[in-house]
Parts: structure tokens; C-alpha cells; sequence
């Protein structure tokens, strides 16, 4: 499994009905993309408390194929051209589990991100997170969360969907969910490692 995410901010006074329309009429069309195991199309606004206006989907990919598939092909081409190249963040997925709340649609997201400091070993720090997410992910109202960790920064990565409209507070960054395409989401836990 593989986790990418890039982060289009838009400017403080921008439409977001734009992106609401964009994701509206083009968010199908990766609903049976090869190699996605799932693409939450997030948003979170300045009106509704949020630092900045962004649009930021976060896929989780179960193939490296399939991900390539997209940044090379028209999809991607078609963010590049009417917006700009985004950089496009990576990690390398650690842990997935479908929550209690599994076969609701999401609603809302959460990210957050967690140093790995100089002075921890990183299979410990590893392990660890593992566990914390494995526990984390049987909470209420969690669809599913991954776990992921990006070795360039040192850097764990929690992602969970929510069914509730509110993300709770203590989770990191959230965003609202306008759409979620997942045509291969029940692979994406097969063959994990047993840490």
C-alpha cells in the first residue's frame, strides 16, 4: 500500500463551490480506477474554521502500478493543468483497517502527522504506531484508517475516515469528504505485515 496526497490552497475569497462542482461531475471517474484502493476527495474551508481553503485528496494505492498509472496519465494532467504541479507527498503504507462504522459513507477525515525523533529507533517507533493504530481504528464511527510512514522526514502518517460530519477535534488536521471512490478498498489490508 502505498499513501499520496498533494494540497491545492486556494486563495482566502476563492468559490469552493468550484471544487464542490469539480469533484461533483469528475469524481466518478476513478470509481473503478485500476490499482486505487481509495481516493477521499477533502476539502476544508476557511468559513468553517479552517486555516486555509484547500483541496486536498489523499489516495491510498493498492499497486505502485496503479499510481503511476495516474500521475503519467490524464487524470493528474488535468490538476496540473488547471491549477498548477502540486507537490505530490508519499508514503509508504504501514497498516489499514475498516472501522466500526465501515459501510457508512464518510463524511469527514482526519490527518496527522508525527515526528520520529532522532533519538528513537525506527522499527520501535514502528511497532508502536502499528499498535496504537490498530487499537485507534476499532474507535466509533471510524470507516477506516490507514497508516503510513514517510522515511525521507521521518514522519508517521495517520489517516481515518469518519462517518460523523465533524472529525473529532483532537485528531489533527480534518477535512470534509465530498466524495469517496474505493474500487479496490477491500484489498488494501491483504498481506499486511505482521509487525
Amino acid at each position: 500500500m502505498h499513501a499520496m496526497q498533494y494540497e491545492i490552497t486556494l486563495p482566502a475569497d476563492y468559490d469552493m463551490g468550484i471544487i464542490r462542482e469539480r469533484v461533483a461531475t469528475r469524481g466518478h471517474l476513478l470509481d473503478d480506477f485500476p490499482g486505487l484502493g481509495l481516493k477521499a476527495y477533502l476539502v476544508r474551508e476557511r468559513e468553517d474554521g479552517a486555516p486555509v481553503n484547500q483541496y486536498a485528496p489523499f489516495y491510498l494505492w493498492s499497486t505502485p502500478e496503479g499510481m503511476n498509472s495516474f500521475l503519467w496519465g490524464p487524470g493528474f494532467q488535468g490538476i496540473v493543468r488547471d491549477f498548477g504541479r502540486p507537490v505530490v507527498q508519499h508514503w509508504t503504507g504501514l497498516a489499514y483497517a475498516e472501522g466500526p462504522a465501515a459501510t457508512s459513507a464518510p463524511r469527514s477525515a482526519t490527518r496527522r502527522r508525527t515526528p520520529i525523533g532522532e533519538a528513537v529507533p525506527p522499527g520501535e517507533a514502528v511497532t508502536d504506531a502499528v499498535a496504537r493504530h490498530a487499537r485507534e481504528a476499532r474507535r466509533h464511527g471510524v470507516v477506516a484508517s490507514a497508516l503510513a510512514v514517510d522515511p525521507r522526514h521521518w514522519e508517521l502518517l495517520a489517516f481515518t475516515l469518519w462517518a460523523d460530519q465533524e472529525a473529532p477535534t483532537d485528531e489533527g488536521e480534518r477535512f470534509q469528504v465530498l466524495h469517496l471512490s474505493a474500487p479496490e478498498r477491500q484489498g488494501l489490508g491483504a498481506g499486511r505485515r505482521q509487525w
